[in-house]
């Protein structure tokens, strides 16, 4: 027997709003154990693994990106406007699928690999300016400028715009807030600044190509099939405001768990072959990205529930990281268990997997080596002051930390 999603006997919650951190990862546990959905103010939250996986990867449900505007009932006409050029996060099927095979050769491991000693050097550089006092405020210290130089290098910009696009990328990132209304007019001029820059540093690698992406973005070609100039702008843009404000956030988030579990720490900073095992785990135990939104675009019948079109679904993956059928122990820390079969989903599945993903991971796994060996006995000064729940990219905003100096 099929049911309505509307006539569902479930839960009805604010997305558990007011838990932060790993509360909130407890709260999205209990409600699991509840029930695989729950009803919230948009639309279906999913709970289980399973189930975020089945709507991840059916190319049914269509990515809610696109609907931002409306869902915070947005009528600013610049920005309709702008939405008219899509970007790769909200575009679906034969042209989803051309954009990303046109562009996979420029994110492979190894075009992320190139840049570790960069990544290296910026991480010593930023530790060198906390070291001797053996305290920070880790967030504005650390995890706020260390992305941005990465990104310069990576598309072969100067690396002494990195303060402007640190700037453009914070305010841009205001779109996935609940509060996106208040800074309209502020996100409108930083993407317009925006484009002038990339369209501006095309012109130049087009005349003189480097071993950089942005030089393998315009190279990119298959069967006489190449990007084109508006594609081109919207890729370098989406490389650097999804390189940026999650890997911010993923590191402030990590460190705050670090803190409290310093024998993990310890066994890091001994053994720094843990880096890759380190960042899986800290992306499934406390996601940046905390889940993501889809739309039926037909309708849709999945364990004997009718989705009509137009639904909204909200997979979590903050309770799908922490699934008690799919992880063992999920709600322990731990970076020296090889944990096997599933795999977290805070980078995503299916379709709209993150393109960005190794480079991701290179981040993050320089970052928490150099941190582990030059910050030992890493402690929380206070509790950590976290980001509204209404934030798409998630964190710590303030996180105060003390160490042993002089490393």
């Amino acid at each position: 027997m099929v049911t309505l999603a509307a006539e569902l006997d479930c839960p009805v919650i604010d997305e558990t709003r007011g838990e932060a951190g790993p509360r909130r990862a407890a709260a999205m546990q209990a409600l699991a154990e509840q029930t695989w959905i729950a009803r919230g103010p948009l639309g279906y939250l999913l709970t289980r693994h399973d189930d975020c996986i089945a709507v991840l990867k059916d190319k049914r449900w269509h990515s809610a990106a696109g609907l931002i505007a409306q869902m915070n009932q947005i009528d600013d006409e610049r920005y309709l406007k702008r939405q008219e050029r899509k970007s790769i996060l909200a575009m679906e099927g034969p042209g989803h699928t051309r954009l990303r095979r046109l562009v996979s050769s420029a994110f492979t491991p190894r075009a992320a690999d190139r840049v570790r000693p960069f990544m290296r050097e910026v991480m010593n550089e930023l530790v060198d300016q906390i070291a001797e006092a053996g305290t920070c405020e880790f967030v504005g210290d650390v995890c706020e400028p260390y992305p941005i130089p990465i990104i310069c290098e990576v598309l072969g910009a100067p690396r002494q715009d990195w303060e402007q696009f640190s700037h453009w990328a914070t305010t841009i990132f205001q779109v996935f807030n609940a509060d996106m209304g208040e800074h309209i007019d502020a996100i409108m001029d930083a993407s317009a600044d925006l484009d002038a820059y990339v369209l501006n540093l095309i012109d130049e690698r087009r005349g003189d190509p480097r071993d950089d992406l942005l030089s393998d973005l315009i190279a990119a070609e298959e069967e006489g099939d190449k990007l084109s100039p508006t594609e081109l702008i919207m890729m370098t843009e989406a490389v650097i405001l999804a390189g940026t404000d999650t890997t911010r956030n993923q590191l402030a988030c990590a460190l705050a768990v670090f803190a409290d579990h310093p024998d993990q720490w310890a066994a890091l900073a001994a053994d720094p072959s843990l880096a890759a095992r380190a960042t899986e785990e800290s992306f499934r135990y406390l996601g940046a990205v905390r889940g993501t939104g889809r739309i039926a675009s037909e309708d849709i019948e999945y364990r004997d529930v009718l989705f009509p079109a137009g639904t909204l679904v909200f997979p979590s993956f903050v309770a799908a990281n922490i699934d008690s059928d799919e992880f063992d122990n999920p709600m322990d820390f731990d970076i020296t268990a090889e944990r096997t079969g599933a795999s977290h989903l805070t980078l995503g599945f299916g379709a709209h997997y993150c393109m960005g993903a190794n480079l991701a991971r290179a981040e993050m796994q320089e970052a928490l080596t150099v941190l582990s060996q030059r910050m030992p006995n890493l402690k929380t000064v206070g509790e950590p002051i976290w980001k509204p729940d209404g934030v798409g990219i998630w964190g710590p905003a303030e996180l105060h930390l003390s160490f042993d100096p002089g490393n």
